[in-house]
């Protein structure tokens, strides 16, 4: 699944037009998809389900707490280096 589509030429994510929120919110603007990283997620874990595993996600890779809640609800664990980086892991509830 992937969430990101161009209707006419114009950019949209889950429906909404990046155009637009680029005016609301600036730029430069980091957009993601939550139905596209839920079902990513989800894909691999899933293919991982014969084994004894968590699926880890890499705190250094993307540190928002919106990715990161995500995930967390997904039964996401995450690959921490720091105390900082715990301590993001906690306010995101993993």
């Amino acid at each position: 699944m992937h969430d990101f589509r161009y209707v006419r030429g114009k950019l949209y994510c889950e429906g909404v037009s990046v155009e637009s929120l680029a005016k609301k919110h600036g730029t430069p603007l980091y957009v993601y998809s939550s139905k596209t990283l839920t079902d990513h997620f989800t894909k691999l874990n899933d293919a991982l389900a014969p084994l004894d595993r968590l699926v880890c996600f890499a705190m250094k890779s993307n540190s928002n707490l919106g990715v990161m809640r995500t995930l967390a609800d997904l039964g996401s664990g995450f690959d921490t280096v720091s105390g900082g980086e715990i301590q993001r892991v906690i306010a995101a509830g993993g």
